[in-house]
């Protein structure tokens, strides 16, 4: 009986390194690797021996025949995924680290964050140097996404942290937690005191919404709903108020927007064994939330979340989901089966006037409105002291909407790090290949870039690996060049400051 990928996969790939007949794909080597929902088993050659889900650091592989009826449809999509593909066992070249480790001279790397990428890159610095590596994080506690981005009820992929903690307390490794870099401890300072230093912090700041106008109501960050209910040390308990809120409208519609209608939706009971902050579950018992619409400003075939997560939202028979839009069901009923709105082709389907009713003559329970092709076009007060959103639909229709909670969700990018060139246009750090370099082209010396910070806010967790590998590679790569590393230089030693701590 053959095994399948489900729901949590991350896209790690370290099941593909274990399995004997290289019946995973699509491998890091491969054109696929990084635009699919999930990596997929081959049923035609797996041979059940299990080595894939005993290296799977977030517990998505599982037997087909022990799937729970949820869970069939994965069985499914992983043979739908080599339907038209021939049985392929080949491997690919070996690759071997650039110089042996004897070679490299690097002796200390900084990496700053405690993230997927920074771990991921961490992890290849301990495998490929005898360097020994320092983390800078600003909070109390490392983890970064891991710990405070991905949603509490998703136990499987959250159980990457798990993963991850090993390497916080392996013999070369410090960590140095409440340290803000550019704030009291600067980039120049750190880059002093090691050979080479990476910037792994991520992408912590709302994209800008050009029909938000400066004197009017602003949306609500999705990012900070979800630091509120993950306990992230930076949100307030009480930053999120659900008193009186009835119709939340989520302006996106990628996984953080799905997240946060399931979380509003769900039955605050359902979410006792979860890894739910205590306040977030309790003021989402004192809640009332009946409806939750998640704008799109294209069709269901532009989607930006992924088929795992919709499957999630779909199959929770308590929450009916529900679409909208102009031409809405007949392109989902046109989506090839693993696209990532197909499970919507069974839904019912709304008229836009509808999302302009009030909930009372809707007369419905709680549910999820997935409205597609509605371009916001502004927020304003409204009435009794909601909100009104105002939106065009892609066959020229005037949709308004009232709601008690607008939520932005349009995705992340990066906040400037002082000491380190940004390019404001993307909300990166300037790199090429991960090499920090300057507006002019230059490469800032000893100094590289992983994860979102280096790409922008697009991967989820496993995506980081290749990324940060990557970037690795090149850093080892400038190590054995003349003058660079530890070669004729002395470090100066940084203060342990303000916490000095082995996790």
């Amino acid at each position: 009986m053959a095994f399948a990928i489900t729901q949590n996969c991350c896209n790690d790939a370290s099941c593909l390194s274990v399995c004997p007949v290289n019946c995973i794909h699509p491998t890091p080597d491969e054109p696929d690797f990084g635009t699919t929902d999930l990596l997929y088993i081959d049923p035609r050659s797996c041979i059940d021996c299990g080595a894939c889900a005993d290296a799977c650091p977030v517990d998505a592989i599982t037997r087909v025949n022990r799937l729970t009826p949820e869970q069939q449809v994965y069985a499914d999509l992983n043979a739908d995924y080599y339907r038209d593909r021939p049985v392929d066992n080949a491997w690919g070249a070996p690759r071997f680290p650039l110089p042996n480790i004897g070679d490299v001279t690097l002796d200390s790397v900084a990496v700053i964050g405690t993230g997927p990428a920074a771990c991921y890159a961490a992890t290849a610095i301990l495998r490929q140097t005898n360097a020994r590596v320092t983390f800078y994080e600003r909070l109390a506690v490392p983890g970064g996404l891991a710990r405070f981005g991905v949603a509490p009820d998703h136990l499987g992929t959250r159980r990457i942290g798990e993963h991850f903690r090993p390497l916080f307390a392996h013999p070369r490794v410090t960590v140095r937690t409440g340290v803000e870099v550019g704030v009291g401890t600067s980039v120049d300072a750190i880059r002093a005191a090691h050979d080479a230093v990476v910037v792994a912090v991520g992408a912590d700041r709302d994209r800008t919404l050009p029909w938000v106008e400066a004197d009017g109501p602003i949306p609500f960050s999705a990012r900070t709903l979800v630091g509120w209910y993950t306990g992230h040390p930076g949100v307030a308990a009480d930053a999120v108020d659900l008193r009186g809120v009835r119709r939340v409208v989520v302006v996106g519609n990628g996984n953080v927007a799905l997240d946060a209608a399931r979380i509003l939706t769900a039955d605050p009971e359902s979410l006792v064994d979860t890894e739910i902050a205590p306040h977030a579950l309790a003021a989402l018992r004192e809640a009332d939330v009946a409806e939750v619409v998640v704008l799109a400003r294209r069709g269901p075939e532009h989607a930006a979340f992924t088929r795992p997560e919709c499957q999630a939202l779909v199959s929770r028979t308590e929450v009916p989901v529900s679409i909208a839009g102009p031409g809405a069901a007949d392109a989902v009923a046109a989506l090839p089966f693993s696209a990532s709105a197909a499970p919507l082709a069974d839904v019912p389907v709304l008229e836009l006037a509808d999302l302009g009713r009030t909930l009372e003559s809707v007369g419905h329970g709680r549910r999820i409105v997935f409205a597609f092709g509605v371009d916001p076009r502004g927020l304003e007060t409204g009435d009794g002291g909601g909100l009104c959103l105002t939106a065009q639909a892609t066959d020229g229709t005037p949709v308004t909407v009232d709601a008690d909670l607008v939520l932005q969700a349009a995705g992340y990018r990066g906040a400037p790090l002082p000491g380190v060139p940004f390019d404001e246009d993307r909300g990166t750090v300037r790199n090429q290949d991960g090499r920090v370099t300057r507006a002019d082209g230059s490469v800032v010396p000893r100094t590289y870039v992983v994860g979102w910070a280096k790409r922008g806010a697009t991967g989820g967790i496993g995506d980081n690996k290749a990324d940060a590998e990557a970037t690795v590679d090149a850093m080892i790569a400038d190590s054995v060049r003349a003058g660079a590393g530890s070669v004729g230089r002395v470090r100066r030693r940084l203060p342990l400051l303000p916490v000095s701590r082995r996790s």
